[in-house]
């Protein structure tokens, strides 16, 4: 059953996923980072450096949640706000996934809470062989805060 209304979950929600919820949300970004590819180039790694939470960045930031279960996350996206047009989110994510916008304090915990190292979690897409964003995917988790 899909839920009417989204809302990114809770530290607590998080740390009550099992392994189960961590395996589908991982099979969910698998089939999205397909989709995505549709649309923009992936690099085949993820960034050398920090995180893309910089202090002076302009960007959007946003997560992908599972509709069956909204504790899931699926993948963490960094938008540069300068890398228009938008993609076509709801070709993208179909009927399974929803998008959510957070703030930036508010999408870092989440990243940190599922992925708490502070290096190497995002892939940079491109359009047009500019950087556009960064992407994090739920395959990526490796354990929990």
């Amino acid at each position: 059953m899909l839920a009417t209304s989204t809302r990114p979950p809770t530290f607590d929600e998080l740390k009550k996923l099992t392994l189960t919820d961590l395996a589908i949300a991982s099979g969910l970004a698998d089939s999205l980072r397909d989709r995505l590819r549709e649309y923009v180039q992936i690099d085949p790694f993820t960034l050398g450096g920090a995180d893309p939470f910089g202090e002076n960045d302009d960007c959007a930031y946003s997560i992908i949640l599972d509709r069956e279960n909204p504790n899931r996350v699926v993948a963490v996206i960094v938008n540069k706000k300068d890398s228009l047009p938008q993609l076509p989110w709801s070709a993208i994510l179909g009927d399974r996934l929803a998008r959510v916008s957070m703030k930036k304090a508010e999408t870092r915990e989440i990243k940190h809470e599922l992925a708490p190292k502070e290096w190497g979690n995002f892939y940079p897409y491109r359009r047009s062989g500019k950087i556009a964003g960064y992407f994090m995917f739920a395959f990526q988790i490796c354990g929990q805060r």
